[in-house]
């Protein structure tokens, strides 16, 4: 009995103006971390939502019943992924959550609204032109036939995360810009009877353009994640080629890796 009481003593709940912190003082995983994990859970779900103040650290400390330096440790690390800055005067704020999206066929739209993530887009381009040499084997069509170009800035929150560069036959959908701005690409292809089936993607990185930096609020040199694909329907026919790039302290790709036979 007295073992139990001491392992229910061990683990206790705390909170930082209304959160709730399950901190287990028994456990070998490091209180900082703990800390530092339920924190980033609340970010990513939208409990600390941008711009809310955490207060400063000898408050937080006091209210959890942590050391300092733990506290420091565990919102230095938020900080160092970017979901966390330090304002002078003002204390530590919610920056934003970063996007954890699965390798499979679906869309950013889709992911991001499904993560409570408050999808926004800005269309910069609408408009038919002749496919380029790698547009047209891409999409398996004749070099200089029709194809629509589409892009678009991908906002959460207000903050750009993405700037996606799609390629699509000209005669395969109609592309409306007021639709374009108030759902997704895939979702409009579902609608309008296109199965999607499977894609072709690779990813990779790089530093941001001068323009880039600009359309995604970072400095020109910054990371960069970038995916090409050329997405097929049920049929087999190329529906979709693009060339999508993303802020990497907002985003982030999650690959499950299974152990070969």
């Amino acid at each position: 009995m007295a073992k139990k009481g001491r392992a229910a003593r061990a683990r206790t709940a705390s909170s930082v103006d209304g959160l709730e912190f399950a901190l287990d003082r028994g456990s070998p995983i490091p209180l900082y971390y703990q800390f530092a994990r339920q924190l980033e859970s609340a970010i990513e779900h939208g409990t600390l939502a941008p711009g809310d103040l955490l207060g400063n650290e000898m408050e937080i400390a006091a209210r959890l019943g942590l050391s300092r330096p733990t506290v420091r440790q565990a919102m230095q690390s938020l900080v160092d992924k970017g979901l966390l800055v330090r304002r002078r005067g003002v204390g530590t704020q919610v920056v934003h959550s970063q996007v954890k999206r699965p390798l499979e066929l679906s869309s950013l739209y889709d992911d991001l609204d499904s993560a409570g993530q408050s999808p926004a887009t800005k269309v910069l381009r609408n408009e038919v032109l002749p496919a380029s040499a790698d547009v047209a084997a891409a999409l398996g069509i004749p070099e200089g036939g029709d194809v629509t170009v589409l892009e678009r800035l991908r906002l959460t929150h207000g903050e750009p995360v993405a700037y996606l560069c799609n390629y699509l036959p000209a005669a395969l959908l109609d592309l409306d810009t007021a639709r374009l701005e108030a759902t997704g690409l895939y979702r409009m292809m579902r609608a309008a009877g296109i199965t999607l089936h499977s894609a072709r993607q690779s990813v990779g990185a790089r530093c941001a353009t001068a323009e880039e930096g600009e359309l995604l609020d970072d400095p020109e040199g910054a990371a960069l994640l970038t995916m090409r694909r050329t997405a097929y329907d049920d049929t087999g026919r190329a529906v979709e080629y693009g060339t999508h790039v993303y802020r990497a302290a907002r985003y982030a790709f999650e690959f499950q890796l299974l152990m070969r036979a």
